[in-house]
């Protein structure tokens, strides 16, 4: 590509002119600090206060999507807090009855199901009266119905 004289010394002269540093532009507003302190709204985790407090905070019972996301959000961690005290709760009761020496023991297969006639007798008294215990409570469930 070729360029006229003319053209050729407009180019550099611009090109001289060009890299100036733009202004920093001017900030008035101070920037929010994380350490501020915040409403209960922002720092709740308990959904039930969390809903306390959006209800607090609404005129007209209306709330804002997003505050209804973080809602949902804190219940769902409550459930899954829950879930695993449970999971947690029932690993340490099985871990208890497998260490027990009187405890009960399955036999057979682990996860073999059977129907109620080939069901094994129970291996002691206390396993007929957890048995016959059982079948009282669910005759009662029935008998509610």
């Amino acid at each position: 590509m070729s360029f006229d004289a003319r053209s050729l010394e407009r180019l550099q002269e611009l090109g001289r002119s060009l890299p100036k540093p733009l202004p920093k532009p001017e900030t008035s507003v101070e920037p929010k600090r994380a350490s501020a302190k915040r409403h209960r709204v922002e720092t709740e985790t308990d959904p039930q206060a969390l809903f306390g407090e959006l209800m607090k905070a609404s005129q007209d019972g209306r709330v804002p999507p997003h505050l209804m996301d973080r809602l949902r959000q804190a219940e769902a961690d409550q459930e899954r807090k829950r879930q695993a005290a449970q999971r947690e709760q029932l690993q340490s009761l099985q871990g208890q009855t497998n260490r027990s020496p009187g405890g009960l023991q399955a036999q057979g297969k682990p996860q073999e199901l059977r129907p109620n006639q080939q069901r094994r007798r129970p291996a002691n008294s206390e396993e007929q009266d957890l048995y016959v215990a059982f079948q009282q409570f669910l005759l009662e469930g029935d008998e509610e119905s």
